[in-house]
This record gives C-alpha cells, structure tokens and sequence, in this order.
C-alpha cells in the first residue's frame, strides 16, 4: 500500500509540474532552448518526497515538458539533469543539518546549470553552452524563491504530507 501511495502523489507532483511549467514557458533563442517553472516541482518533490521522488518527479516532468513543447532533442538530457537535480536535493533535504535545506538547492542548482550547460554545448556549440548558464541560474533562482515560499506556507498549514521534514 506504501509503494501505491508514493506512486500516486509521484504521478500527481509530476502532472502539476508539467502543467505549470507548460502554463509559463519563456523560449530562448540563444540557446535552442527556454526557461520554465520546473524547479519549483522539483525542489518540492524533493522536499516532501526525498531523493527517490526528487529523481523520479524531476526525470519525468523533465523529459516530458520537453516532449510537450516541441524539443524532443533535449529530452534524453533533461531527464538525466532533472532527476539528478531532484535526486540530489532530496537526499540533502531529509538530513536534518542547520543548512542541509540550502546545500540541496545549491547542489541541485550547479547539477542542473553545469548539465545543461554541457548538453548545450554537446547539442549545438560551447559557446551556446556558455550562454545558457545565465538563464539557468536565473531559473534556479526565481524556482528556490518560489519553493522556499511554498515549503513555508506548507509549514503553516501542517499537511500530513512527509510529516518528518515539514
């Protein structure tokens, strides 16, 4: 019954943030590629899942936003990038260190901005890959803000969600 139960809010968590993400999806033409809200569905699966859902909700939201948007050369990487990001920042985020929760979006962050930095290159040029490494730090940071706040006001509302973290 566990196992159902982690599925089902891995399924759901995935579905919200390929919906979110598809509802505000900035392109850049510099790169062949654009900006989402992506992280804040990863990081918060991250957080109230740890590292197994991290990877899973991060590989598979990943891979599918690009298959929706119309970039499906970038799916291969970004389910690889994505599921290391969120992998990484929920093993981080189930420790209970005075900045465990900063260490996992810092960590999940330089995985996603170095891979994606590489799979630009690898793509298209490296000088494309260098470019990218701008929005993608951007995008971490507009994605750990609006996580932040959401993981706060989950706090407040005391949801039974992954009661040990919240």
């Amino acid at each position: 019954m566990k196992l159902q139960k982690q599925l089902v809010q891995i399924a759901m968590l995935t579905a919200l943030t390929v919906v979110v993400s598809l509802m505000f999806i900035f392109p850049v033409p510099a790169t062949n590629g654009f900006v989402t809200l992506c992280e804040v569905g990863i990081y918060a699966a991250a957080f109230l899942l740890g590292p197994i859902g991290g990877f899973w909700v991060g590989a598979l939201s990943g891979g599918l936003i690009d298959l929706f948007s119309g970039y499906p050369q970038w799916i291969v990487f970004s389910v690889l990038i994505h599921g290391l990001q969120g992998g990484i920042a929920g093993y981080f985020f189930q420790r209970n260190g005075r900045y465990q929760t900063q260490i996992g979006f810092l960590s999940g962050s330089l995985i996603m901005i170095v891979g994606y930095a590489f799979a630009t290159g690898f793509l298209y040029t490296w000088p494309a890959g260098v470019a990218s490494i701008f929005g993608n730090m951007i995008q971490n940071i507009f994605g750990i803000t609006l996580t932040s706040l959401l993981i706060s006001a989950l706090r407040k509302v005391k949801l039974p969600l992954n009661e040990r973290r919240i």
